[in-house]
């Protein structure tokens, strides 16, 4: 975990209450994809708890939605502003144990994960195939970006207005392996038609690193963090009725 601050070089809309925030880095210390950032937002005494979807050692992309009156101040920053931030927390993807050719799955705002995890995949010398769900096609975002990692990409819309008319669950019948983040329901659902993988969880955090407590769950491994041993989880430690 390093603490940092960082200045703003681009803060931007992608779509309907989507943002994409680039920050200017000396250093910081993520060092898988689908770990997370803990951003202090202006006039808020909490961070806000942001995937990471991309970074090298010059900058880190943030693509966050506004759901509160703490993101909706994140989204009002402006390029030369600075950000404090706590970098490099959570547990990742491990990506030696994604097997070539793995189908990674994005729901809404759990799809910035996967794109920094098919860039990691791609660079490991391994395949991959990607499915991204969206309620509308007014809502879609990086979907061109994934092209960069991979030909196989999958769109599917709850409207039907893009793509296949669904949900990520109607794109395929079972799968060996998969990586998603995404809602949890999403989450669960995908449980029982792919047999194995890691999935993202998401929860409230106070502080990120495994301090307060506040985002502990039950698994079949006893009681775990999602903001320290998580949020990435083997899906087969996952107990869903107790999410």
């Amino acid at each position: 975990m390093k603490r940092l601050k960082s200045r703003i070089l681009e803060n931007r809309k992608l779509a309907e209450g989507i943002y994409k925030m680039t920050l200017e880095t000396a250093a910081n210390d993520f060092t898988a994809p689908g770990q997370f950032a803990m951003i202090e937002v202006p006039e808020k005494f909490l961070r806000r708890p942001i995937s990471v979807s991309s970074y090298d050692d010059k900058k880190y992309v943030l693509i966050y939605k506004v759901v509160g009156d703490g993101t909706e101040k994140l989204s009002q920053m402006e390029s030369g502003q600075e950000v404090e931030s706590l970098t490099g927390l959570g547990n990742g993807y491990d990506v030696e144990a994604i097997p070539d050719g793995a189908t990674l799955i994005g729901g809404g705002i759990g799809i910035p994960p996967m794109l920094g995890l098919a860039e990691s995949l791609k660079e490991a010398g391994k395949s991959c195939k990607v499915i991204l769900g969206f309620n509308t096609a007014d809502e879609m975002f990086l979907v061109e970006d994934f092209g960069e990692f991979t030909e196989d990409v999958t769109i599917v819309t709850a409207d039907g207005s893009y793509g296949q008319k669904g949900f990520v669950t109607d794109a395929f019948d079972t799968l060996d392996y998969a990586c998603a983040c995404g809602p949890l329901k999403m989450l669960e659902a995908l449980d029982g038609k792919v047999r194995e993988g890691q999935f993202s969880l998401e929860a409230r955090m106070g502080c990120g690193f495994g301090a307060c407590m506040g985002c502990s769950i039950h698994t079949k491994e006893g009681s775990k963090r999602v903001c320290k041993e998580g949020p990435v989880f083997g899906k087969e430690v996952l107990e869903w009725e107790t999410l």
